[in-house]
């Protein structure tokens, strides 16, 4: 084994940060091949692994002005560079012997990657966490005499689960704010049937149980399921991978997942998909152009480096920009972003970035965000933009995780059969007195939405699975609420003999390239709630699932539930997906006092 000076390695790391442009050096996205150091084969004509070049010869210099200049955009053949006026375009020089550069002095971990050229032991300041999430309060209960019709947008999202999986792996537990219960539920696959054909794209299933936390309620469960598309069936894909690149992006967990995770999607592509690659940190570059060369596609991942700032808002007008200067009717155009939603250069806000997606979805180019990492993720800003961009959002912490998304999941992930789905349900005062929504509350709609085809919704991929959770109380019960004194403000009496109608569920969508909406309606018995048994099976880890998001978001409705519960009530065996969250229940419990 070679041998190098702490010195010598603080060299390297800082020579394999790139996307650090200076007036001397070569600009991000200009067209240049990489010297034959940086990659040991020759570079497909399509590849401008060359970007990443441009610190390497400034550190030996030791000349690294700052570019205070004003903002400018420019454009060499079709590669297409931003900056921003704000943003320094190199690292300071390196500090004298015997005192911190001023940016680790203070916490800067914008390259956590680079190790300072000083002796060890040197002190390894811990990054400060700076996750952002926007949690919603648990969802109240409804009285139906007042409240009769609930609605929602689906949600197909699996990036709460994973997070939260990282959470307990890492021994604690997650913030209230970082758990969606629905995207717990929805990480899972049901035994929902498979729809009778493809003219209505998801069959619709409903079922009522008891509820293990309370024997005076029941819980309804609403369950959907997208027609299955295999990987040949699926039409072609014109794909835009949209890559993170900046300081923030080098620990472990992050850029080298990233290429693992885009290395694994290249083998599962076809030879009629097609795949650009624009990478970002301080400045915004084309590093791949279109191409169905899976050789061109692996030496492009392999010599992204990272470094600088993180313009996320220009980056993605370019990449909207790339695919659709190559867009395709007849194709899947998707661009799929891999990131930790830490953007500190240019356009940061939630809000517009959100408007600014909302309408780039109008040109037919779909949005999947893959996020990555800890300590400052933007959990918020990720989920939020994927929504509006008729999209999804997916948290990868894991190689398994990785092929699970793109690999066993991928015609789900790129294949939208589905659009702007919404789900309401009306409830019969005679039968039904309260009830409550478990989770989606991001994802409410006011009641006159869900028959106006303008309201953006969820949309569902193939072999997509959707599961809404109601806990609705009988008439005849009690209830949660207390008796009010005036007669008027009273519910509805009940009727004892359940005959007729429980609620009527109705179901809004819309073709992928159609822009009015078709309905579907079921009715739920009455009786069905007189028949209800103790969960079983499928549902019972379903309730399983849903318990324990809602106890990790603190609900007061679960009462003295707990995790050992809900491990029990999970039941046995299943595939490594469920084995898993059976362990998970098991470290939750281990870090619950008492």
């Amino acid at each position: 084994m070679r041998h190098f000076s702490i010195y010598s390695k603080s060299l390297c790391a800082f020579a394999a940060i790139g996307l650090l442009g200076t007036a001397t050096a070569t600009p991000l996205g200009a067209r240049s091949m990489a010297h034959p150091d940086d990659i040991s084969r020759p570079i497909g004509p399509a590849v401008n692994c060359g970007i990443f070049r441009g610190y390497r010869d400034r550190y030996f210099r030791q000349s690294m002005p700052v570019n205070r200049g004003a903002a400018k955009s420019t454009e060499t053949g079709s590669n297409i560079v931003v900056t921003d006026k704000n943003q320094s375009s190199a690292l300071p020089p390196p500090s004298p012997t015997g005192s911190a550069p001023a940016e680790i002095a203070r916490g800067y971990i914008g390259h956590p990657q680079i190790a300072p050229p000083y002796p060890y032991p040197y002190p390894r300041l811990q990054p400060r966490d700076r996750e952002r999430y926007d949690g919603k309060e648990v969802a109240s209960i409804m009285r139906v005499a007042e409240q009769p019709v609930s609605t929602f947008a689906v949600d197909v999202d699996t990036g709460s689960y994973s997070n939260v999986r990282r959470f307990l792996n890492e021994g604690r537990m997650p913030p209230q704010t970082a758990v969606r219960t629905e995207e717990m539920i929805n990480y899972f696959r049901y035994d929902y049937p498979k729809p009778a054909s493809r003219e209505v794209p998801f069959s619709v299933t409903t079922d009522i149980s008891t509820t293990p936390w309370n024997d005076a309620s029941r819980l309804l469960r609403i369950g959907l399921r997208g027609y299955d598309v295999n990987n040949s069936e699926r039409p072609r894909a014109n794909l835009v991978f949209l890559v993170d690149v900046s300081g923030s992006m080098g620990s472990r967990d992050k850029l080298p997942l990233v290429k693992s995770t885009l290395l694994g999607l290249t083998n599962q592509l076809r030879k009629d998909d097609r795949v650009s690659i624009v990478v970002y940190a301080g400045a915004v570059g084309v590093l791949l152009q279109p191409t169905s060369n899976k050789e061109y596609i692996r030496q492009a991942v392999e010599c992204m480096n990272s470094g600088g700032g993180t313009a996320g808002g220009h980056a993605l007008k370019i990449a909207y920009q790339t695919a659709q200067a190559n867009y395709d009717s007849n194709a899947i155009n998707r661009i799929i972003m891999t990131t930790d939603g830490d953007f500190n250069v240019g356009t940061s806000s939630t809000n517009e970035l959100k408007e600014m997606v909302a309408k780039e979805r109008e040109s037919g180019v779909t949005l999947t965000m893959l996020g990555y990492g800890r300590g400052n993720i933007r959990d918020e800003l990720m989920e939020g933009i994927a929504n509006v961009g008729n999209g999804n959002y997916a948290y990868i912490d894991s190689a398994m995780e990785a092929k699970k998304v793109l690999g066993d999941e991928l015609s789900s992930t790129l294949f939208t059969i589905a659009k702007d789905v919404k789900i309401q349900i009306e409830f019969n005062p005679a039968h039904v007195k309260e009830y409550r929504l478990i989770g989606y509350e991001n994802r409410l709609l006011a009641e006159e939405d869900f028959n106006n085809d303008k309201v953006d919704a969820g949309d569902i991929g193939a072999g997509h699975q959707v599961t809404a959770l109601y806990e609705i109380m009988p008439a005849s019960a009690s209830g949660w609420l207390p008796v009010r004194r005036y007669p008027a403000n009273r519910v509805v009496d009940w009727q004892p003999d359940f005959n007729g109608e429980m609620a009527n569920v109705k179901l809004r969508y819309k073709l992928p390239n159609g822009s009015k909406s078709r309905l579907i309606t079921r009715q739920i018995a009455a009786r069905d709630l007189q028949k209800a048994r103790t969960p079983t099976g499928d549902m019972a880890f379903t309730v399983a699932v849903a318990a324990f998001g809602q106890k990790l978001r603190g609900d007061k409705y679960l009462g003295e539930y707990n995790f050992r519960n809900i491990n029990m009530l999970s039941g046995t065996g299943g595939d490594y997906w469920r084995q898993e969250f059976r362990k998970l229940s098991d470290l939750a419990s281990s870090q619950t006092p008492g």
